[in-house]
């Protein structure tokens, strides 16, 4: 393929073009050795919602306490876009010392590892959609034109983790204790966003405060559609602002931290 189709060396275009044959690379490695293939971007997730969804209605028979009904579709709409954030921000502790070779040797902006991530991941995201479907549609969920705000939280949410991407990936290479910091992090993280319980199951402050945490408006914006009840305007506006807020240290902390991260690889 010649330059002048895929964008002389600089532009958006090349870019473009570069970040889509490395995050369809990592899709092909992922996959390529696998007989179940495709399958695997929606098992996790669905095991996931199923265990959680035992435990919480026949174990505890939690009696409509936390949540709302379906409560099978009211997890899956936040557990599938956890399993993006965490396969991502876990990705990205390793993001460079994966391909230290090929980072140092190419001249394509440094900032692609991060996106072909986010991408790669989100790409997985998507294909997983029909479980979500396929489960509203059997446990007859309600779907309401707040449906339509769905697509701004992808972007939302595509927008933090290039944000923490370009915080944590470059700290990791420096700093090589944070990649196991960050697992910890992460579990912790799973029970503060409100994926198996709502924002407003949250007593007093502690709902208050758990409106900082910047997935908690995503999450809100995702399930809406099928829980109007779920609707938190405040977690939202948060969410929205704490996003750009992390997009832009990113940025700044990347761009500092680029040259001593090339002379660590």
């Amino acid at each position: 393929m010649t330059a002048g189709v895929v964008g002389a060396p600089g532009t958006p275009r090349r870019y473009l073009h570069s970040l889509w044959l490395l995050s369809a690379r990592d899709l092909k490695v992922r996959y390529a050795t696998s007989w179940l293939g495709y399958l695997w971007s929606i098992l996790d997730p669905l095991v996931m919602s199923l265990i959680y969804w035992f435990v919480f209605t026949q174990v505890f028979h939690r009696g409509g306490r936390v949540g709302e009904e379906p409560y099978i579709v009211f997890l899956i709409t936040a557990i599938l876009p956890w399993v993006w954030f965490n396969a991502s921000v876990t990705d990205f502790t390793k993001a460079f010392n994966k391909d230290a070779k090929l980072v140092r040797s190419t001249s394509i902006p440094r900032s692609i590892w991060i996106n072909r991530i986010v991408l790669s991941k989100g790409v997985e995201f998507l294909c997983a959609l029909p479980v979500l479907a396929v489960f509203a549609i059997v446990n007859g969920a309600h779907v309401g034109w707040q449906l339509l705000l769905f697509p701004v939280a992808v972007v939302l949410q595509a927008v933090l983790l290039v944000g923490l991407g370009l915080l944590v990936a470059p700290l990791c290479v420096l700093f090589s204790d944070l990649e196991r910091t960050t697992r910890l992090i992460l579990r912790a993280l799973f029970y503060a966003t409100p994926i198996i319980y709502g924002l407003g199951d949250l007593p007093g402050i502690v709902s208050d405060l758990g409106a900082f945490n910047p997935l908690a408006g995503i999450v809100t914006l995702y399930r809406v559609g099928f829980f109007p009840g779920q609707w938190n305007g405040t977690a939202v506006l948060i969410s929205a602002v704490l996003t750009f807020v992390i997009l832009g240290a990113g940025v700044l902390t990347f761009r500092r931290l680029e040259r001593p991260l090339l002379k660590e690889l």
